[in-house]
């Protein structure tokens, strides 16, 4: 039986974009973007393998409000308005313990689909074809 990771603290540094998340054995600290773009939600994930919704234009985003959910999880809400993502504790630990591997990952998606460099983190990038990656959710009906 495995047992979930608690964090410790959790702290929101608006300023630097950074949510500051300590378990007992390590804190890390996750920009929002990474949050934003890995969100747990069906908008960015899709409804299954291969579905996945490749996030641009979040290099600035930030947070609106962090709630909690339980005892296992928090559900923040960005300044884009995205709010359906529930983080749990584990969660949030794989995003901080392979944070380098995501964002090196992140990057070559966002290379992959034709942006130069980190141009598709600026604010208003767009996908190809001009279809924004996030307006509008996953396209199915909850």
């Amino acid at each position: 039986m495995s047992v979930s990771k608690q964090p410790t603290g959790l702290t929101v540094h608006s300023k630097s974009r950074v949510l500051e998340v300590s378990f007992d054995d390590v804190t890390f600290n996750l920009p929002f973007e990474l949050l934003r773009v890995y969100s747990p939600s069906a908008e960015v994930r899709g409804h299954g393998q291969g579905q996945e919704v490749l996030q641009v234009g979040k290099r600035d985003v930030g947070l609106t409000a962090l709630e909690p959910v339980g005892n296992y999880a928090v559900q923040p809400t960005f300044t884009d308005g995205h709010n359906t993502g529930l983080f749990s504790w584990d969660y949030l630990y794989k995003l901080g313990a392979e944070q380098q591997q995501l964002w090196s990952d992140y990057l070559a998606r966002l290379q992959a689909a034709g942006f130069d460099g980190d141009s598709g983190r600026a604010p208003g990038a767009a996908l190809p074809g001009g279809v924004k990656s996030s307006a509008g959710g996953c396209g199915h009906q909850h």
